[in-house]
């Protein structure tokens, strides 16, 4: 009976050990499981999934590491053309104020920049959706001096006029040879910034047109320097990019402040190397008198006229269009090829840079201290597949070089510029310009 007993106990404490051991176990699995999704090696195997073979006018990039990491996140659009067709038909839009982005597929995320020195900008953001990257820390553009470009002429202080003698005469050759006066443009771009010293940008990871997923961690502009945005150029410029409701087809009121400042933002240019060179170039041309008033008319006239786009009459400019950007209806995002209006729209949580087009020439791949670059990038939700946008120069070398090709070329202009070859594409609105952007050459 003592054995019978004894048995009894010892299988009833065996079971009690066994039943402890298999609780330990599933407490175990548990902490492993929850240390897993914490550390994220669960995922590891799903970080990252080759592309296909690229084609080959693309180069393949899959050996070069950028200094931050990038996200795999599907992006669900449609295909678009390499580079934007500039139709002018879309129907009509919203205005600004009624605006909000469409819903994607995928959830918005929020805008991440950094720049130094740095505060939190809590500022207006003019009522648009923030739609880029985790904020870190966000940058307060300097406005100083915006409000008395509103002020009548008679109040308005500009810089001495650039003593820059002979230079700014065009030569036999540079009359005969739109690229090399296209190169004398750069070499008097006397405000062009630069990489490094005015501004910092991190251009992340390269994509094909086709690739929508987002090869940029952070943003494009890790960092400008305040003293860029209180030069006269380029903190008149800045002014003139709030003044448009972006959506194709929405007619725009224009308010005598803001002709005010279309003309005093003129008035500073041509008092510039860039644009004193201009002009000589086209009086000799004789496209426009050598009279300078006449010349500014004909530019206030070029940039800012507005004129029917989508069907709707006094919808558009060649200004709006070519720096501000506009959005069809099609959530798609025509023009937007400026670098300032790029950075600014980053700072306020606006765009969302998602990497760079993958160059066509082998073993050229873009840097921080590239000038002209190819990217792609959202702007409100709406995708903007490839853009190209020369970086750091100024808005009085944009404003000549577009014009000169404009006036003395045809819609392709193969030019040099510094040490970058390229098309400057420039599209024809009857005697407007449609549009008019860079693309590099191959």
């Amino acid at each position: 009976m003592d054995g019978l007993i004894k048995g009894l106990i010892d299988v009833a404490l065996g079971g009690n050990n066994n039943h402890d051991q298999q609780d330990n176990d599933r407490d175990e699995r548990s902490r492993s499981s929850w240390s897993e999704v914490v550390s994220g090696d669960q995922e590891k195997d799903s970080d990252h999934h080759p592309q296909k073979e690229e084609v080959e006018t693309w180069q393949d990039n899959s050996n070069r590491h950028s200094p931050r990491p990038h996200k795999e996140q599907y992006r669900p659009q449609t295909q678009r053309q390499e580079y934007e067709s500039e139709t002018f038909n879309s129907p009509n839009r919203h205005n600004k104020e009624q605006y909000r982005p469409q819903q994607q597929e995928y959830e918005s995320e929020t805008f991440n920049t950094s720049n130094r020195p740095n505060k939190s900008d809590e500022g207006n953001n003019d009522g648009w959706q923030t739609v880029g990257k985790p904020s870190k820390q966000t940058h307060k553009v300097p406005k100083d001096n915006w409000n008395s470009y509103k002020r009548p002429a008679d109040e308005q202080q500009y810089s001495n006029e650039v003593e820059v003698g002979s230079r700014v005469e065009p030569s036999e050759d540079e009359l005969a040879d739109l690229s090399r006066a296209c190169e004398k443009l750069w070499d008097l771009d006397l405000n062009r910034l630069t990489p490094g010293k005015d501004y910092e940008i991190d251009c992340g990871e390269g994509k094909k047109v086709y690739q929508k997923d987002d090869m940029a961690q952070g943003s494009l502009f890790t960092w400008v320097s305040d003293d860029v945005f209180r030069k006269p150029t380029y903190a008149r410029f800045l002014s003139l990019l709030d003044n448009y409701n972006p959506h194709q087809g929405s007619k725009e009121v224009v308010t005598s402040e803001e002709k005010q400042e279309q003309a005093s933002f003129i008035e500073e240019i041509s008092r510039t190397a860039p644009i004193k060179y201009l002009h000589k170039f086209l009086a000799s041309k004789r496209i426009t008198s050598g009279s300078s008033q006449d010349f500014k008319r004909l530019l206030t006239s070029l940039w800012f006229d507005l004129y029917s786009r989508c069907g709707t009459s006094g919808s558009s400019s060649a200004f709006e269009h070519v720096f501000v950007g506009e959005i069809k209806q099609t959530s798609e995002v025509s023009g937007f090829h400026n670098w300032l209006q790029f950075y600014l729209e980053e700072t306020k949580g606006a765009v969302d840079y998602q990497g760079y087009i993958f160059p066509r020439r082998r073993g050229e791949v873009p840097d921080s201290e590239t000038q002209l670059l190819t990217i792609q990038f959202e702007w409100n939700g709406v995708l903007k597949s490839v853009s190209s946008t020369l970086v750091g120069v100024s808005p009085e070398f944009e404003i000549a070089l577009y014009t000169l090709c404009f006036f003395a070329g045809t819609e392709d202009n193969h030019i040099q510029i510094g040490p970058y070859p390229v098309n400057i594409k420039c599209y024809r609105f009857g005697d407007r310009i449609g549009s008019v952007f860079p693309i590099a050459d191959s």
